[in-house]
Parts: C-alpha cells; sequence; structure tokens
C-alpha cells in the first residue's frame, strides 16, 4: 500500500478507481445532455453535472491516499459531501421552483438539515464527538429530510402543482435519499461502532456515492429529458 500503485487485490482501491472514472463519465453525459432539455430542466442537468464532477475531483485524492497510505481520506470525504450533499438538497428546491412558487424558508430549512447531518458525522469520525451522540444528532438531520419530502411543504407542493415529469423525478429523488442514503449510516455504523475497519467502511461509503450520485442525475436526465419530448 505505501507503493503508490494498485494493489489487483485491494477491492477497495479498485473501488475508488473505478468510482473516480465512473463519475467523469457521468459528468460528461449530464453536460452533453443538458442539450435534450428544456427550460429549467437545463439548470437541474447543470447541478446534476456539478455533483458527479465535484466527486470525481475528490475521488481522485481519496484513491491516492487509500493506494499510498491504506488510510480513510475523511477529509477529503468530507469536504466532497459537503459541496455534493447540499447540491442535491438544490436539486429537489429547483424541481419544485420550475413548478409552483416556493418559500425560501423550505429551502434553508432543508440545506440546514443536510450541513447538520455531515458536520455530526464528520466531528464523530474525527473523535471529536462521541461516536453515537454523533450518530444520532445526523439521524435526526436525515429523519427531518425525509419527512420534509414525504410529508412536509415539499411534498404538498409537488403532489398538488407537478407536473408528470417534475412529480416522477421528485418520487424518485426522495426514494434515493431515504433508500440510498441509508447505505451511508450502515457503513458508519459497522466503520466505528461495530466490529468493522477501514476497507468495509470505505467499500460501503464508495458503493454508496456510486449510487446515489449518479442514480440522481440520472432521474434529473430521464425527467427532463421526457418533458422535452
Amino acid at each position: 500500500m505505501t507503493t503508490g500503485q494498485l494493489n489487483p487485490s485491494d477491492l477497495v482501491g479498485v473501488s475508488f478507481w473505478i468510482i473516480s472514472a465512473a463519475m467523469v463519465a457521468a459528468t460528461f453525459f449530464f453536460w452533453v445532455e443538458r442539450d435534450r432539455a428544456v427550460g429549467k430542466w437545463k439548470t437541474s442537468l447543470t447541478v446534476a453535472a456539478m455533483v458527479t464532477g465535484i466527486a470525481a475531483i475528490h475521488y481522485f485524492y481519496m484513491r491516492d491516499v487509500w493506494v499510498t497510505t491504506g488510510e480513510s481520506p475523511v477529509v477529503f470525504r468530507y469536504v466532497d459531501w459537503l459541496l455534493t450533499v447540499p447540491l442535491q438538497i438544490i436539486e429537489f428546491y429547483l424541481i419544485l421552483a420550475a413548478i409552483a412558487v416556493v418559500s425560501a424558508s423550505l429551502f434553508w430549512r432543508l440545506l440546514s438539515a443536510s450541513v447538520i447531518m455531515l458536520i455530526a458525522g464528520y466531528l464523530g469520525e474525527i473523535g471529536s464527538m462521541n461516536v453515537w451522540l454523533a450518530f444520532i444528532i445526523g439521524m435526526l438531520a436525515w429523519i427531518y429530510i425525509i419527512y420534509e419530502i414525504f410529508a412536509g411543504e415539499a411534498s404538498k407542493i409537488s403532489a398538488s402543482e407537478g407536473t408528470p415529469a417534475s412529480q416522477k423525478a421528485f418520487n424518485a429523488l426522495r426514494i434515493i435519499v431515504t433508500v440510498g442514503w441509508a447505505i451511508y449510516p450502515i457503513g458508519y455504523v459497522i466503520g466505528y461502532v461495530g466490529a468493522g475497519s477501514a476497507d468495509s467502511l470505505n467499500l460501503i461509503y464508495n458503493l454508496a456515492d456510486f449510487v446515489n450520485k449518479i442514480a440522481f442525475g440520472v432521474v434529473i436526465w430521464a425527467a427532463a429529458t421526457s418533458e422535452s419530448k
């Protein structure tokens, strides 16, 4: 692990390389496909490309840290999440803002919850906060986001004023935020609370990023191109 070269038997290292390439490919795809979208959907696809583009940059650094040192790239990972997760929250707002007048307070509530969730996780992972306390705070923030998109103002706006394309995208995105994002706390618990290791932690986190960031963008792309037809 100290040679700086990828060991083919290192599954975690291989996952870093695969995902970094996938993020680059997804970024290129979403950006090119903007031409097929109309109106405000172009902005949504731009944000999707930004999410995977930012992730690609950080995965280049994270894979180097892992391959060279064998240590978890905690700082790079959380810098990535602090940029990309709020952008994914912005996607919800953009979808709703395209079909209705949406209060700014809704955006700030969702954004604040996402930031609290991430900061709590980071403090727990670096040892600045009790692992369990950080986990509970992060989970409460995530549960609030789920409540807002399933039963709160965001859900009501989508149900009452959404177009077929926007409702399809909104419903798919909230499934990703519920089911896909659940992979992260599983990795956190296995890596820091249970009898896990840096290998299992990073493999699960990498899988979650692959599913959530790229799938998130694909949902936006599908809605954007379907409405442009």
